[in-house]
């Protein structure tokens, strides 16, 4: 059973912020395996199907993304989903716009979803696929409010090109993984992300 979870905020107002990136990239993926997120489990909205013979779980945690945690803890309990085959992506800061990286364990890398996971499953075993939305260039005095603004905003136009091929990338990255494998994963799509 493979569990792949999009992290994002819930609520029309969010669904395109530069965070709710997860989400879009998880949707479109769904979209092109005919998987409606039609159930309610805990505190996540749901899909589940097959994908390339193998049975999926495609969740997108209602709790905010800060604190994704306990949504994907009760999943990963409630499907005893081993933590190599759970996969979260999520957006990732230090990552330039439309880079894409896949790794498993390590760090939060500041990004407070993926600390929450970390702690309620108490283990960083888990893989990501982290999509690179840049930075701020503008911070100005106040980091923290910065941050928060450049993630809780909508992609600009030029942004949105750039990021359209990556949600289909995405998608054949996350069917690479579930028929190939995490290895062949990272070596097919980590070639042109800066290694970090």
């Amino acid at each position: 059973m493979k569990l792949i979870v999009g992290l994002g905020n819930p609520g029309f107002s969010y669904a395109n912020n530069r965070h709710n990136v997860g989400f879009v990239c998880l949707s479109s993926f769904a979209k092109s395996h005919d998987i409606s997120f039609d159930k309610k489990q805990g505190q996540a909205r749901i899909g589940t199907g097959e994908i390339a013979d193998n049975p999926v779980i495609l969740a997108r945690p209602q709790t905010y993304v800060n604190a994704s945690g306990e949504a994907v803890n009760y999943l990963v309990n409630r499907y005893q989903v081993d933590l190599t085959d759970l996969i979260v992506i999520h957006d990732d800061l230090d990552l330039p716009l439309g880079k894409l990286r896949i790794k498993q364990g390590g760090g939060s890398g500041g990004h407070r979803g993926i600390e929450s996971i970390i702690d309620w499953l108490e283990s960083p075993d888990f893989v990501r696929v982290r999509i690179g939305i840049g930075r701020p260039l503008d911070i100005g005095e106040n980091k923290e409010t910065a941050i928060v603004n450049y993630v809780l905003n909508d992609f600009t136009d030029e942004e949105k090109q750039v990021m359209t091929p990556v949600v289909t990338r995405v998608g054949d990255a996350l069917l690479y993984w579930i028929t190939d494998g995490l290895d062949a994963a990272m070596n097919k799509f980590n070639q042109n992300s800066e290694a970090l």
